[in-house]
């Protein structure tokens, strides 16, 4: 369990480093930050996340689950206020956007991980 844990500690980290590439408005000071943002935010989708949804699950629900994009983005400016100008993302608007890409990113990493281990066994 530890070891799918850091695994995905660190495939976050990696789409973190893609998002910072593609974007200028999504800045990390490197694979260092990247590692310890990925942290953070896995702390923050296990003690803040389910609160937020509970909250917001009416909203939720009406928009078929898109809004978890928005509570995505939330947990990500949490994060790069935590971390200073070691991460910093431009606006709301963006960490939505980041959310978007950072889920879908996260969703084949783990994917193309988890097939690579399987064909492995």
């Amino acid at each position: 369990m530890l070891k799918r844990w850091l695994l995905s500690i660190v495939l976050n980290a990696v789409a973190l480093i893609a998002v910072a590439q593609l974007f200028e408005s999504f800045h990390l000071d490197g694979f260092g930050t990247a590692i310890l943002a990925s942290l953070i935010l896995s702390i923050l989708n296990v003690l803040v996340k389910p609160f937020l949804i509970i909250l917001t699950l009416p909203v939720t629900l009406f928009s078929l689950g898109l809004f978890l994009f928005v509570i995505n983005a939330i947990t990500l400016m949490i994060t790069q206020g935590l971390l200073d100008s070691a991460f910093v993302i431009d606006g709301f608007g963006f960490a939505i956007l980041a959310a978007i890409i950072l889920s879908l990113l996260n969703l084949l990493l783990n994917r193309l991980i988890r097939d690579t281990l399987e064909l492995n066994k």
